[in-house]
């Protein structure tokens, strides 16, 4: 099997984020590797899911929220004036921590994108496009005999995965979770984690986790943030055995967090 590329994906320099007058991230320097899965780890409130949200811009919603600094994806402004957030978003797909499926069938949660952003032309091509992604997703076993039943009749865990198909059906180059499996349990956690491992073939990977375990078994790469601040980025069997910060050893031996 080939190795993965080296190459950052995506880079970001001294990126600042405020939510109105208070700062919840504070000058992050980041490089993120292709076709790897980088975790983003440390306690509640630290700006994990937050620097997460900068990345396709999610925080743009929030009222009051600014990110000033340098983010690129592919040497590219995410933040430019030019740049189109639809598309930015489908380049850039994003998985919440609670499933999220639409109030539609399995069929159309998928093929929703796709069609929204002229990626078919036929049916036949669309019904090509969702089976590969469920299939990529590692659902299409469990449903191919029910694509016309709701989304929101499958599983919490099934949900997930569906979440993960209708990400992966635009053709996102970077895929983002947050959290993706804290509301689930432990077998559908453990399909979560193996899909996560095989999507880097094709995606860049980045999750936030709280569950260190799960980083460890999942990533390539750890970030440790802390209050805002990166504290911490490199190999991620580097970090967890011989971290270079004693505020990350200490993170990681559960003295704090």
């Amino acid at each position: 099997m080939a190795l993965a590329s080296t190459l950052p994906k995506i880079v970001a320099r001294d990126v600042d984020c405020f939510y109105g007058d208070k700062q919840a991230l504070f000058c992050v320097n980041l490089d993120i590797s292709e076709k790897q899965v980088t975790a983003l780890i440390g306690p509640s409130g630290c700006g994990k899911s937050t620097f997460l949200r900068c990345l396709n811009r999610m925080n743009d919603v929030i009222d009051g929220c600014r990110v000033t600094g340098k983010l690129e994806l592919d040497a590219e402004d995410i933040y430019g004036p030019d740049v189109d957030v639809v598309k930015l978003r489908a380049r850039v797909g994003m998985v919440f921590q609670k499933p999220n499926p639409f109030p539609k069938s399995i069929y159309e949660n998928v093929a929703y994108g796709p069609r929204i952003h002229g990626l078919v032309s036929n049916r036949g091509e669309l019904d090509e496009l969702v089976e590969w992604s469920l299939e990529k997703a590692g659902l299409l076993g469990e449903v191919k005999d029910r694509l016309q039943e709701p989304g929101t009749g499958l599983s919490g865990g099934q949900q997930q995965r569906l979440c993960i198909a209708r990400a992966i059906a635009v053709s996102p180059e970077v895929i983002l979770m947050d959290e993706p499996c804290s509301a689930l349990d432990p077998i559908a956690t453990a399909k979560i984690e193996e899909l996560t491992d095989e999507l880097r073939e094709n995606f860049t990977n980045v999750i936030v986790t709280h569950n260190m375990q799960q980083a460890a078994r999942v990533s390539q790469r750890t970030a440790f943030f802390h209050l805002g601040i990166l504290v911490e980025e490199g190999e991620t069997g580097k970090i967890f055995t011989n971290p270079g910060n004693e505020r990350t050893q200490d993170y990681i031996t559960g003295r704090f967090g």
